[in-house]
């Protein structure tokens, strides 16, 4: 028998943010974006092409203190769920997403929704074959075990999605990754010019042409794996960014930035912009031959980026022509901040192979073999730094360039803000859910197919798209790898992952890049924040220091 949500018959009539000539429940696309850098788009201070992107957020609202959990499995976890990561199985990566929460598509599926999703799913406990060799031969397309990417169950097909075509995995070739499914069934050939974001929008297009023919309303949910390492782009893409990070880091920086100011997303008197991260490396001290390899390594993280903005013009193309655009909600995040890692090595879900026999490359790229399928790396560090200006520090890190996400959200029909307005209030990844379930008019039931449902830790965002004020969050708290952070208003108290057991303070709305540490001047202060993360920490279930 099939567990219906309490409220669905409520759901079905129409939503109290509707007004009384608009009684249709909107479609909702959630697109994601894989370590995107916070200042990467245009529309947040990027020199990468991004004209849809901009075109969403000059027709939309623009968030700068919205938040994520600083690594790609808690975010995608947090998103489906509304709750913490640690609440639902995700505190660290490789596991699989438990029932104790209900994902987006089980909720609206329930009252009425058609449900798909297409990318990166990530949710799913990776398994490891015992034989070392037998694993990269697998990891390879060499070896088939002929198992599963992981548990079945929870696959997204059967955590409420009617289709999914993309990966379980997290981390892929571009070109031929592992892990690719359609349902449940493996993908084992790609096609020739295969290329990821291309065959997750063709699939898009095609779920948003299906659903365009039923009266129902459609939950989308777009999971990228771009511009994620490895390094992997199209040429034509690349080709676009050969010459434009010629003058470094630094440089790329301070441009972002003063483009920020210039669009209102900061004000300089309260946004102090810090010294790049570099971990020893300075552009200056680089050689020629290195400034140029570096150089090339932005350009095609920046073309991963442009691919997913033609991925998402394809979309809004798609929603035009079926003419479901005005009445569909997209909203537009990253899982974390830009990466700062440059994989060494394969192993585990890395590459060592093509399908062919040719050597992946992870050390010595030639400068024409960077973005192609037989390099792999990572922007690195500095780059990192630069890609989520203003901030501090990088994915992983609970500092605020390690959990802070752009967030975009385009509704024609309903929106009352002002088109291109800028949101200020702070938010996190787990208020998506209880907002899909405000704008479905659907309510968050106790129990789902037999499991009682822990409670979420979200709250909707509908009322600020309604132009209204809501009821937000008063504290916010973090913890991954043992980084960690509490934010209360405008105080935030977060701790280095390397570090965790020195604790330091930031005034928010005086600096907020975290450069001035307040804690020997607040020790009080200090100490009641600590106490308060370290009860969210034991109700998580995490040791608490």
């Amino acid at each position: 028998m099939r567990t219906v949500l309490a409220g669905t018959a409520a759901a079905l009539a129409p939503a109290r943010w509707l007004s009384a000539n608009q009684t249709s429940r909107p479609n909702i696309v959630v697109i994601m974006a894989d370590d995107m850098g916070f200042s990467d788009a245009g529309c947040y201070g990027g020199e990468i092409r991004t004209p849809n992107l901009d075109r969403l957020a000059a027709g939309g609202l623009r968030f700068t203190q919205f938040y994520n959990c600083a690594r790609c499995c808690p975010t995608r976890a947090s998103l489906m769920t509304g709750q913490y990561p640690h609440a639902v199985g995700l505190a660290r990566n490789g596991r699989s997403l438990t029932r104790n929460g209900l994902t987006i598509a089980e909720a609206l599926k329930n009252v009425g929704y058609d449900t798909a999703m297409v990318g990166k799913w990530h949710l799913s406990k990776t398994p490891v074959l015992a034989d070392k060799k037998l694993h990269q031969n697998w990891l390879d397309h060499q070896h088939d075990p002929d198992r599963p990417f992981g548990p079945l169950e929870t696959y997204p097909v059967n955590r409420g999605f009617d289709k999914h075509y993309g990966v379980i995995w997290g981390v892929i070739d571009f070109f031929d990754p592992f892990s690719l499914v359609e349902g449940t069934e493996p993908v084992r050939t790609p096609p020739d010019d295969y290329y990821f974001t291309d065959a997750i929008t063709d699939k898009a297009v095609e779920y948003v042409e299906d659903c365009g023919r039923s009266d129902k309303p459609f939950f989308l949910y777009l999971s990228h794996c771009a511009p994620h390492w490895p390094l992997h782009a199209r040429q034509e893409d690349i080709a676009r960014y050969e010459d434009v990070y010629a003058g470094g880091w630094e440089k790329l920086r301070e441009d972002r930035f003063q483009r920020q100011l210039e669009m209102g997303l900061f004000e300089k008197e309260n946004t102090p912009l810090p010294a790049i991260q570099d971990r020893g490396m300075e552009w200056d001290d680089l050689s020629d031959q290195e400034k140029a390899y570096e150089a090339r390594k932005m350009a095609v993280h920046a073309a991963m980026v442009d691919r997913v903005d033609q991925s998402i013009g394809r979309l809004i193309e798609t929603l035009q022509k079926t003419d479901q655009w005005d009445n569909t909600v997209i909203l537009f995040l990253s899982d974390n901040g830009a990466s700062p890692e440059v994989p060494q090595r394969p192993g585990y879900d890395r590459t060592g192979q093509t399908r062919d026999g040719r050597v992946v490359k992870y050390k010595d790229i030639p400068l024409h073999e960077l973005g192609s399928q037989l390099s792999y790396t990572g922007i690195g560090a500095p780059w990192a730094s630069a890609a989520n200006t203003p901030f501090r520090y990088w994915k992983q890190e609970s500092f605020e360039g390690g959990c802070h996400t752009p967030l975009i959200v385009h509704w024609p029909r309903g929106m009352k803000t002002k088109p291109g307005a800028i949101c200020h209030e702070m938010s996190h990844v787990i208020d998506v859910l209880p907002t899909c379930l405000d704008l479905a008019g659907a309510s968050y039931p106790s129990r789902y197919a037999g499991q009682e449902l822990t409670p979420m830790d979200g709250k909707s965002l509908a009322p600020i798209f309604a132009g209204r004020p809501r009821n937000g969050h008063e504290t916010l708290c973090f913890e991954h790898v043992k980084g960690r952070a509490i934010r209360q208003g405008d105080w935030k108290l977060v701790a280095f992952s390397r570090a965790p057991e020195k604790w330091e303070l930031y005034n928010l709305a005086q600096d907020q890049t975290e450069t001035r540490d307040l804690a020997d001047r607040y020790p009080e202060r200090v100490e009641a924040m600590k106490t308060e993360w370290r009860a969210w920490a034991r109700r998580m279930g995490l040791e608490a220091s």
